[in-house]
């Protein structure tokens, strides 16, 4: 019975000796419910709630949270309050068919916005599709490799992300109130957030210029200090930790710090436009934020994109182990001379001949895609999407076990770097076999989406299933789940990359100003990729080498050249709450003064408070969205109204008393936690 055991068996983290085997919580021979009404609907609620709000986050920030453990602790949350309490198993279900929005929204959001960006021809249907092949890729070619990673490699591979989560659903009861905090910072931190985007209760940006003195700096030296104080970035911050939001942060010092106000200086002597700027306008004739827009941005992209190639070449080691290991894995298992004995639950996957005619559907509804929806108007169209199909299934394959492997040993899957060599290859097929311009920046880019969409969920599949095998789930049911997970997260991934296209655009335009538009980093430097070698327009080359220069010194002086890529690029005011948020959980752990247990506890406690923010706030501001677009306006400027005389500084500074309220709670309420 599933009662049987309420905790994990202690070799559930350690390598087994031989001989031994690992007990799941709930035995392989017990009947406990798994999937259930309850669990899909839940599961499909999640899908749908978490990959509007990471979607949201993502493209404002250009950081996705992991909706796992969020998931899980509402799911555990909402079981002990229904009549009924859910099983384990049915939690787990929950939070594997949930947690599908984050691993489609990380996919969708690197590539799709470029889409728009470049000024290309898109629509739902196309969006959908994209995230809905390459998360069905994703599902396909995982399964074949999961026993390998969960069950062969026991004790090898830590599972960061996943070891939390299992922790947070074997907590049982103790997940319920860890619910109540979640739910009430969710509250605050949504209302927080809405009551500045659409009542504009107070600034949501708090900028140097709203102090007199400080203003001179910023029209003379092209020096400003920007911080965002919505509360859902706050949260991001915290849940990232003061490691990285600190070198994603020194990143945004850097541009805006050091190279914005170079620029200025030597930019304000010249008296011709110095490109890539085509109006004609002077560097002297800008402000800070012109510059970095014009000019520092660029060299963040070129960071970025090096730091991306980087990565890939310092795992090449892995990822050649890891292509012979796909390829074994498979045909070991396609070619056993003897017949199979029938697998215990929990070692029981979807049937292989389900999985390759899976891919091979999925194969051809690629290819009718490429061939009927994106290049059907050109010449050599059957020859073109039989590349793209070939592109995507091969990258797919191979890298699939690379993501998994990331997964499993960091917790981090590098997709992001593996997706832009996807995007590399695919346009330098594509310009051989005849294709460039608009149409070949199309195509590279949704093949780059299905791709990237398959590298993440493969990596997150392979979260949940070694989820599933320490609780004892039964695979073959977490793996149909994520299909179903997988089309509502696509379909909702799709509709608020529209929506929020619409509301704040992707790019300065007439309709969207360039203060609200949103940042999109990762999508930003696979457009400059795709439009360098798909067009004949003049690249900033010189921008994108001091950027790639900048990366590998980094790299070399042990610094993550990623991180301070995207720190390069995101703007200022989007990264300096990362680094407060970063600040509050290092102060939390450091007021249990050594007590590691309390540490933790605390540091638990502030990390609901964290994923509060983030999904409250995110949801709100996608809501605040959707009712911008209904022109269902209703600002009242209280800020400006109090504190200011109509220029906004008022509201700025009401701004900052808000956010050092909100920031203020959020530690102590976090100070809060017990052992």
């Amino acid at each position: 019975m599933e009662t049987a055991r309420t905790t994990l068996p202690e070799n559930a983290y350690s390598k087994l000796k031989p001989g031994e085997s690992y007990a799941p919580v709930v035995p392989a021979g017990a009947n406990v419910p798994e999937f259930t009404k309850r669990s899909l609907w839940l599961g499909l609620a999640m899908s749908a709630l978490f990959s509007a709000a990471a979607a949201f986050l993502g493209l404002k920030a250009g950081q996705v949270f992991e909706a796992a453990i969020p998931i899980a602790i509402i799911a555990v949350g909402i079981g002990v309050v229904l009549p009924r309490r859910s099983t384990l198993l049915e939690n787990v279900i929950i939070q594997s068919i949930g947690a599908a929005s984050g691993l489609v929204v990380a996919g969708s959001i690197f590539t799709l916005p470029a889409l728009f960006i470049l000024g290309l021809d898109v629509n739902l249907i196309k969006l959908f599709l994209v995230a809905l092949l390459g998360g069905t890729l994703g599902i396909l070619f995982l399964v074949p490799l999961r026993r390998y990673f969960v069950s062969e490699m026991h004790g090898e591979f830590p599972f960061p992300e996943a070891t939390a989560t299992t922790e947070v659903l074997i907590a049982g009861e103790s997940g319920g109130n860890q619910a109540k905090v979640l739910g009430a910072a969710a509250a605050i931190g949504g209302a927080f957030d809405f009551v500045i985007i659409h009542f504009e209760g107070w600034a949501e940006v708090f900028t140097s210029r709203s102090v007199p003195f400080l203003a001179g700096l910023a029209d003379r030296v092209k020096i400003v200090f920007r911080l965002d104080v919505l509360s859902s970035i706050l949260g991001l911050g915290y849940i990232i930790g003061m490691k990285y939001s600190a070198i994603i942060c020194a990143g945004s010092f850097l541009s805006w710090f050091l190279l914005v106000p170079l620029v200025g200086h030597f930019g304000a002597h010249l008296a011709v436009a110095i490109p890539p700027v085509s109006d004609g306008t002077l560097i002297g004739g800008m402000s800070a934020e012109d510059i970095f827009r014009n000019y520092v941005r660029h060299i963040g992209i070129g960071a970025i994109a090096a730091a991306g190639i980087m990565g890939i070449l310092r795992s090449w080691r892995v990822i050649a182990k890891a292509f012979a290991m796909g390829f074994t894995e498979l045909f070991r298992r396609r070619n056993r001379s003897v017949a199979p004995v029938a697998a215990a639950r929990t070692d029981r996957d979807l049937r292989m001949g389900l999985v390759m005619g899976g891919i091979l559907a999925t194969a051809l509804a690629a290819w009718l895609f490429f061939r009927f929806g994106v290049l059907s108007s050109l010449p050599g169209a059957t020859k073109l999407s039989l590349i793209a199909l070939a592109v995507v299934i091969v990258i797919s394959f191979l890298f699939t076990t690379v993501a998994a492997r990331a997964i499993a040993t960091v917790g981090t899957n590098p997709v992001s770097g593996m997706t832009l060599m996807t995007l590399i290859l695919t346009s330098v097929f594509l310009v051989e076999a005849g294709l460039s311009g608009k149409a070949g920046m199309l195509a590279a880019l949704l093949i780059g989406g299905v791709v990237c969409t398959a590298l993440s969920m493969a990596g997150g599949l392979i979260t949940d299933l070694k989820i599933g095998y320490w609780l004892g789930a039964t695979p073959a049911v977490q793996e149909r789940s994520k299909f179903l997970g997988t089309i509502v997260a696509a379909a909702t991934v799709g509709a608020v990359i529209l929506l929020l296209n619409q509301a704040y655009g992707f790019v300065p335009s007439a309709a969207h100003p360039a203060e609200g538009v949103f940042a999109a980093p990762q999508a930003n430097a696979m457009a400059a990729v795709i439009k360098t070698l798909m067009s004949n327009e003049p690249v900033p080359w010189l921008l994108y080498g001091v950027g790639a220069f900048i990366a590998m010194t980094m790299q070399m002086i042990g610094v993550p050249s990623l991180a301070f890529a995207l720190g390069m690029y995101i703007p200022l005011e989007l990264n300096v709450p990362l680094v407060v948020g970063g600040l509050i959980a290092h102060l939390v752990q450091k007021s249990a003064k050594g007590d590691e247990k309390l540490a933790h506890a605390r540091g638990t406690r502030g990390t609901l408070i964290a994923s509060g923010f983030i999904a409250g706030g995110a949801l709100m501001g996608v809501v605040a969205a959707v009712l911008k677009i209904a022109n269902f306006w209703t600002g009242v400027r209280v800020g400006s109204g109090l504190l200011g005389n109509g220029s906004g500084a008022g509201a700025e500074i009401l701004a900052l008393v808000m956010y050092v309220a909100l920031a203020t709670y959020m530690y102590f309420d976090a100070r809060r936690g017990q052992v």
